[in-house]
């Protein structure tokens, strides 16, 4: 379900590119499964997306190389037998973006859709947007070992943003405490940079209302890994009852002023809790750990729409006046330069 939010009171351009360099979320491969040829803005540009009788699947700019036609379905384009159909000449493009056939002449040699690199990640597929076009730089990290794991939850909401705004929230400590109301933030150490990854570690207490009258107090370490500005996965140990969960954090740029922003959480399976879980204590394993894992998801949602609240009304300042117990704000973002066409354009 996708929820947009509208355009709060400060509508400024934030003085930072709106593309940063890295992998981004296109659509999971269900959807593009299911709409047969997906047609979505990315990162300031339509692209489409669809799968050949292989399952492989092509995602490309939605613009023929024969005469510019637009391939997206609105316009007519249409996948038949695997292969992509325009819409215009009828031109041909298999899942390689090569034109393999046309209805009145050999196919042009040079007749190539743009073909963006992929990933399939978690039954998500990301797509590369490189500077001035370059090749992949990076790769994203491998999925952790799923066995006795849940399923996974996801929401997606849209709103306007930037994706280096929510990647800060990985180590601005001071929102942590005034925003979500979190007690006893403390960084377990530094953040650590290695090349394009950024892991930072934090401990905190939580109040949280499961059900009307019934609270609890959470004692929580997290590992945050910032993959780029598209990509983040949060590792998380609740430790007073024992229960282990990940979230994924999937931000993308839509056309410079609006964000597509997905949350994926999962739990590791609940066998023996060390602190009775009020009411599901008599359910069965899978159907506990499901049921925790929709109310962990539906917590992280909350938080994020607490944060909306403040991204969609607040200005980027490239040189912000911070004080001490803010976090490691200015290392993040010496962290995020490489992500850019020019340093300049961001904060120093």
């Amino acid at each position: 379900m996708l929820i947009e939010f509208p355009t709060g009171a400060n509508e400024a351009e934030p003085p930072l590119s709106p593309f940063p360099e890295g992998w981004y979320c296109v659509a999971s491969r269900r959807a593009i499964e299911q709409e047969n040829l997906l047609e979505r803005q990315w990162l300031g540009q339509f692209v489409i997306a669809w799968c050949n009788d292989k399952g492989a699947i092509c995602v490309a700019l939605s613009v023929c190389p024969h005469l510019g036609s637009s391939l997206g379905p609105a316009a007519g384009g249409r996948v038949r037998d695997g292969l992509l159909i325009c819409p215009f000449h009828g031109f041909s493009y298999d899942a390689a973006g090569n034109c393999v056939e046309t209805p009145y002449a050999p196919p042009p040699r040079n007749a190539r859709l743009s073909v963006l690199e992929t990933r399939e990640h978690l039954g998500l597929v990301f797509a590369w947007w490189g500077i001035d076009g370059r090749a992949a730089q990076w790769d994203l990290p491998a999925e952790p070992p799923l066995d006795g794991w849940s399923g996974l939850e996801t929401r997606t909401l849209q709103f306007p943003g930037h994706p280096q705004e929510m990647a800060e929230n990985a180590v601005d400590m001071g929102h942590l405490r005034y925003v979500h109301l979190y007690d006893d933030v403390n960084a377990v150490d530094a953040p650590v940079v290695d090349g394009t990854e950024l892991v930072s570690r934090y401990e905190f207490r939580r109040r949280r209302h499961l059900f009307v009258g019934i609270g609890l107090v959470y004692e929580i370490s997290l590992t945050i890994h910032v993959h780029g500005l598209g990509y983040s996965f949060v590792e998380i140990r609740e430790h007073t009852i024992g229960m282990n969960s990940r979230l994924w954090t999937f931000a993308t740029p839509i056309d410079g002023t609006l964000v597509d922003f997905v949350l994926v959480s999962q739990l590791e399976c609940l066998r023996k809790p060390k602190r009775l879980i009020v009411g599901l204590g008599f359910l069965p394993v899978n159907l506990r750990t499901m049921i925790m894992n929709k109310l962990m998801i539906a917590m992280q949602e909350r938080d994020v729409r607490q944060d909306i609240v403040i991204w969609n009304r607040k200005q980027y300042l490239p040189h912000p006046t911070l004080c001490r117990s803010d976090g490691p704000i200015g290392r993040f973002r010496r962290y995020c330069r490489q992500f850019y066409p020019d340093p300049k354009a961001i904060a120093h």
